[in-house]
């Protein structure tokens, strides 16, 4: 029989464990490893043998090229709070120190596997195919001596030795430079003197030196390895010991004070004189480099031993676009062309069709040309009163910009607003600027301390019926280059509330406008951000009440700790979410009471998955959206931003069934995210049929 006080005990109800804190740190991933999962998920690319051989290699170009970046950008950054002393942990609870170290542990695994990749698995199957690297020791003699007679005549006149001793201080070394550390040594009466030089490897030389090679082969000797081999020219009465090849990172982030900047142009050409200036991040090095040289460089650097990473194959590999261009058909993907829409065809009035209704273009898959003609057909229309655009990052030779001085000359009124800050782009866009300024183009630089990424064009159009403003809002750039590998979207429409939005969104661009309120439009940093959280929190509480809920969203980036906490609360509620993260995530799926509901998949393919798409479930009345901005802290928060509502039903529809559908049905190209940051591609199970999006789309819009 029970007591009292065990009666009591049966009766109580049990005590349930608190709910996980939103913000606790196991529940996010590290933003930097993240990141450099994604580039691994690049990496898979090129060791997946389904691909072309030469696209394979483009993969490992892009991976090395993704790589500089992220050192010279984000860990340059952690670095900097390194030296400052900032010890304020990420999101996932770590300090600098620590983030540099699960950087270094992560990359040095993959490291190993791109150059196991790229020695032994790319380059032998490029010999076979007659594409050879050769070593300098492994051309016959004739051929030796036609490499002597180019170092002669080509690369020794260019060549700077420099002396490193008491005497002469360790040389500067420029960013993303290619050295050879050299080892010689003078014989005297009294016994070998011992010297150590610096040769720098010219990057205004070819890096494939083509040799001659039986016919239809091409071969090549690497640059440093035709220096490494006639270095005794550079060196007359010393006998060359050894050579050893490093490179150097630099931090390439501009730096730039813009309230004290009287001249944003100025300002920033200053600051690109200083990139290649910028404090060193990281030092590569060939095996076999002796101890006591490698540690004298790292010291000259003031860099430590953990920033030292061994390349035991190619440096530099984002040099290998020059073999990604080889003309092999049979060994790059099959080429296509991007069809026109059929409501376009035979039409040669892009305003009279968007008046009809509005438009929509899926890049590269649709032609990017109708976006160029949008403004071609503006600067030339005598009808077009003013045509106002957004540019972050334009091709070299621009159709979009030479429609603008166009216009221009035929005295329209036109505003260009240039983002000079565009990373890696400022130098071109100072001189597209520049460029525009000359013609009579009103060129603003955006606003204060803030980066415009925002795609729009309007164009104000005097018409019978009064004054309308046709738009184009874009995910991507205005670059007919890139819209060619870049899956992006494009609205066209002429609706008046759009309109009026756009109006806004220049006047605040390029005068001193304080817009607080968009009727359609959700802008960054205004309303983008608290726009976002209502139409989480608005499906969560539909997922409580019982109502229809349901998030699905294609994007490049999540990384907001106040995003992914109310996305964890709609997931707690119910709502089943979707999301297609291209690069970096760091929301844990699938952890019990937290993320159950949540799916995260990452798409790596022939094209890089650009476009942004939004779809609420809003209790049955869905609400879709398009725009330039990633769930991250500077696209809510520090960037101009649009993410513009797709109000027509049809073009809805086809946003979530002909395109997100297919998405999230590949089992070829799609990785899923686990709860422990890991990805692995998803499997084809019984019954299914592969499902590669990318192939898909190419086949429908060709046969439509």
């Amino acid at each position: 029989m029970l007591s009292g006080s065990q009666v009591a005990a049966e009766l109580r109800p049990p005590v349930l464990a608190a709910p996980i804190p939103l913000d606790d740190p196991t529940l996010y991933l590290n933003r930097e490893t993240s990141w450099l999962e994604f580039n691994d998920r690049v990496l898979e690319e090129a060791l997946d043998e389904r691909n072309p051989l030469l696209e394979r290699l483009k993969f490992i170009a892009i991976y090395g090229t993704n790589l500089d970046e992220f050192f010279m950008i984000r860990i340059a950054g952690l670095m900097q709070q390194l030296a400052a002393e900032v010890h304020k942990r990420s999101d996932d609870g770590h300090t600098p120190e620590e983030q540099l170290d699960l950087v270094s542990r992560h990359l040095r695994r993959s490291l190993a596997r791109m150059t196991d990749c790229l020695e032994n698995q790319l380059f032998p199957a490029l010999d076979a195919h007659g594409i050879r690297i050769l070593g300098f020791d492994e051309l016959d003699a004739d051929t030796a001596r036609a490499m002597r007679r180019y170092f002669e005549e080509r690369v020794f006149p260019v060549l700077t030795p420099l002396a490193i001793d008491k005497g002469h201080p360790f040389p500067y070394i420029s960013n993303l430079s290619i050295s050879l550390a050299v080892e010689l040594e003078e014989t005297t009466p009294d016994g070998p003197i011992r010297y150590v030089a610096r040769v720098k490897v010219p990057g205004s030389l070819p890096r494939f030196v083509p040799v001659e090679s039986p016919r239809g082969q091409r071969w090549f000797v690497m640059i440093e390895d035709v220096i490494a081999h006639n270095l005794e020219a550079l060196f007359p009465g010393l006998r060359v010991k050894a050579s050893y090849l490093f490179r150097v990172t630099r931090d390439a982030d501009l730096d730039l004070q813009e309230d004290e900047a009287d001249d944003l142009l100025r300002a920033i050409e200053s600051e690109l004189r200083k990139r290649r200036f910028g404090e060193p991040v990281r030092l590569e090095v060939e095996p076999g480099m002796p101890e006591i040289l490698r540690h004298m460089v790292l010291e000259a650097l003031e860099l430590d031993e953990a920033d030292c990473y061994e390349v035991a194959g190619m440096m530099g590999t984002a040099d290998l676009w020059t073999l990604v261009s080889i003309d092999e058909p049979e060994l790059h993907d099959p080429p296509f062309t991007p069809t026109i829409p059929k409501r376009l065809i035979g039409q040669t009035d892009l305003f009279a069709v968007i008046r009809e209704g509005d438009l929509l273009l899926h890049h590269p898959y649709e032609s990017f040309d109708p976006v160029v003609q949008f403004v071609q057909q503006a600067a030339n229309d005598p009808n077009v009163l003013a045509i106002k655009q957004t540019l972050y990052r334009t091709s070299g030779n621009s159709p979009v910009i030479q429609a603008l001085v166009d216009a221009a000359e035929n005295g329209t009124q036109v505003a260009a607003l240039i983002e000079l800050k565009a990373r890696f782009d400022e130098e071109n866009n100072i001189h597209w600027a520049r460029m525009l300024e000359r013609v009579g183009v009103h060129v603003v630089y955006g606003l204060a301390n803030l980066k415009t990424h925002a795609k729009v064009t309007l164009v104000v159009r005097n018409e019978p019926d009064g004054i309308r403003r046709y738009m184009h809002f874009g995910t991507g750039n205005y670059n007919d280059k890139t819209a060619r590998t870049y899956t992006d979207l494009s609205l066209f429409t002429c609706r008046a509330d759009l309109g009026a939005d756009a109006t806004q969104l220049f006047n605040a661009l390029t005068g001193f406008s304080k817009a607080d309120r968009y009727e359609q439009l959700m802008v960054a940093p205004i309303g983008l951000r608290s726009g976002f959280e209502e139409l989480i929190d608005r499906e969560t509480e539909h997922a409580e009440m019982g109502r229809a809920s349901g998030i699905v969203a294609k994007l490049n980036a999540i990384s907001d700790a106040g995003i992914v906490q109310r996305l964890y609360r709609a997931s707690r509620a119910g709502v089943p979410i979707d999301l297609i993260v291209r690069g970096m995530c760091v929301l844990r799926p699938g952890i019990p009471g937290v993320s159950e509901t949540i799916n995260v998949t990452s798409i790596v393919g022939r094209f890089l998955e650009h476009s942004r798409m939004f779809v609420f479930t809003n209790g049955g009345e869905r609400e879709v959206y398009i725009g330039s901005a990633d769930l991250m802290g500077r696209n809510l928060d520090r960037r101009v931003e649009t993410v513009v509502p797709v109000l027509d039903p049809l073009l809805g529809d086809i946003i979530c069934n002909d395109i997100l559908d297919v998405l999230l049905a590949d089992n070829a190209k799609a990785r899923v995210l686990r709860p422990d940051g890991s990805y692995e591609r998803r499997r084809v199970l019984a019954g299914e049929h592969p499902v590669n999006s990318q192939q898909i789309f190419l086949e429908r819009y060709q046969t439509v």
